[in-house]
């Protein structure tokens, strides 16, 4: 990030003779930062949400065969859909994930100039 240096000076009381200089920092707004920052955010909050759907497709797997296993009369289970919502939300933010992968790391190169 650039900084830019603002100096104030002011005088002190009269019988000092001294000046006193402050310096004051000002950053500056860097989109090279902000996009690195929103591709990192991005891949980290994909592969949360890729292990939480995961954990969801599991559960209602299990559940499924229970309830399954339960009353064998019935043929379609309201768990079976969950399950299909969980595993595409897995896929669709696992495929983020690498998306997001492969624009940071394509930036990371053209910095360099490989």
């Amino acid at each position: 990030m650039k900084i830019q240096k603002v100096t104030h000076q002011s005088h002190l009381p009269s019988n000092n003779k001294s000046k006193l200089v402050l310096r004051r920092t000002r950053k500056r707004f860097n989109p090279r930062i902000f996009i690195e920052r929103t591709i990192e955010t991005t891949a980290i909050v994909s592969l949360l949400l890729t292990g939480f759907s995961g954990v969801g497709a599991m559960a209602c797997w299990g559940l499924e065969i229970i309830e399954i296993n339960a009353n064998p009369n019935i043929i379609i289970s309201g768990w079976e859909q969950q399950k299909s919502i969980c595993l595409g939300a897995m896929l669709v933010s696992f495929s983020a994930f690498l998306g997001t992968s492969l624009v940071g790391a394509s930036l990371s190169i053209q910095r360099d100039k490989f």
